[in-house]
């Protein structure tokens, strides 16, 4: 009987995880859907084949060396990893199949790497694009993800990042922002005087999608990184930790919308869009131990700062056009600075070191490839193909050919 529970256990959490790990693959989904109608018409079929390709690359990076870079048979409290030999062997006393932990864990790579593709849209040479996927999902996220879920120095010393704000969307920021830097603003955002032009997006009906696509695999992304369910107290924490998610999501939504009241006199969908992101991702550093009230001033906290964020960034010239620094890295910063306010076992001080640490190598890293990128095969596509869209210069495939003759310049 003892061994016939300890089966029904395992074989649930495996399925847990493996369900989880699902709802954040629908992510990448969003991802698309939201950055698909947020550039420019002429500009959708490439963004759509980063997605994908991204995805592809980033569950065979993973494999191949992420996350033997990222678990498999490293020191405690270490900083330099070991490289074990593809998933590694599945301990006897584990808790769900070693397997699904590997998918649970792939998924989140490739989070992290669509949050680049977002802030980078609409100058990037695909290419380019797809070999700094190479590294970053191979090295760069395996080695800032060994330091803290891997058991390395951060975890050691106290840091908490429970499902990832600074881990996967902190990183995911960090890279992108570096990329934009050397990359440069789209032709006609930012005037010689300081005047910030809006380029609206293509398709908002497809962004509103994305976003509530997010939302939804957001459950498996922090409810899945609670690892068990199989008894009451574990069961009782994935409750608890999908609630606050819900809660700080929709608060971020109406702190946005209310912002914008405020600001501009009017209801802007994009900023109210990225209000439910930003409060999402503030809620990832630790969905589990705020009240669900808490769970709300975090929402509000984020969906506030995002707005202004996004406003600040256009004012120094970072030109992002989905708003995904703003979103995963301020807001993803603001969210682990938070969790001392609700965890006593977490310390601002240790937050603060985690957060520097991985944000400052995840940048410096970053910029080195993309530098290396950039001095080599080059990293941006000409003004004139920059003009003509990406779809004709990239991929030779319009994504609305109907419209192939009007172009939104």
């Amino acid at each position: 009987m003892e061994n016939t529970i300890v089966e029904l256990k395992f074989s649930l959490d495996t399925f847990y995880f493996l369900i989880s790990g699902i709802l954040v693959m629908w992510m990448a989904a969003g991802f698309a859907m939201l950055e698909a109608g947020l550039v420019r018409s002429k500009n959708t079929t490439e963004i759509l084949t980063k997605n994908i390709a991204l995805y592809s690359i980033a569950c065979t990076m993973f494999l191949l060396v992420g996350y033997n870079i990222m678990y498999v048979d490293n020191a405690e409290g270490g900083i330099m990893p070991s490289l074990g030999a593809l998933i590694g062997t599945q301990a006897a006393d584990a808790d769900h199949s070693l397997e699904s932990d590997f998918f649970f864990q792939v998924v989140f790579v490739a989070t992290a790497m669509s949050i680049v593709s977002g802030a980078v849209a609409e100058r990037m040479k695909l290419w380019a694009f797809l070999a700094f996927t190479v590294v970053l999902t191979g090295f760069i996220y395996p080695m800032e993800g060994y330091w803290t879920w891997g058991g390395g120095f951060l975890s050691e010393m106290g840091f908490v990042d429970f499902a990832g704000s600074a881990i996967v969307h902190g990183a995911g920021a960090a890279a992108a922002l570096a990329g934009v830097i050397l990359l440069g603003a789209r032709k006609g955002k930012y005037g010689k005087n300081g005047e910030v032009y809006p380029i609206p997006g293509s398709n908002l009906p497809l962004a509103t999608l994305g976003t509530f696509i997010l939302w939804m695999g957001w459950f498996g992304f922090n409810g899945g990184s609670q690892l068990l369910l199989s008894d009451k107290e574990n069961a009782t924490a994935v409750g608890q930790i999908l609630l606050n998610t819900n809660a700080a999501a929709a608060m971020g939504a109406i702190a946005a919308l209310f912002v914008c009241k405020v600001l501009w006199g009017k209801a802007d969908l994009t900023m109210v869009l990225n209000g439910a992101l930003a409060g999402l991702v503030v809620i990832t550093a630790d969905p589990l131990s705020p009240s669900p009230l808490m769970a709300c001033l975090l929402g509000l906290l984020g969906g506030s700062l995002v707005v202004f964020s996004i406003i600040a960034l256009d004012k120094i010239k970072i030109d992002d056009p989905v708003g995904a620094i703003s979103v995963h890295g301020i807001c993803g910063a603001l969210g682990i600075m938070l969790v001392p306010l609700s965890n006593g076992d977490a310390s601002v001080v240790n937050q603060l070191i985690g957060l520097v640490t991985i944000l400052a190598f995840v940048f410096v890293a970053s910029l080195i490839v993309w530098a290396i990128l950039k001095y080599t095969m080059g990293i941006r596509v000409t003004e004139e193909e920059e003009l003509n869209g990406m779809d004709q210069h990239d991929c030779g495939v319009e994504a609305y050919p109907e419209f192939v003759s009007v172009r939104n310049n």
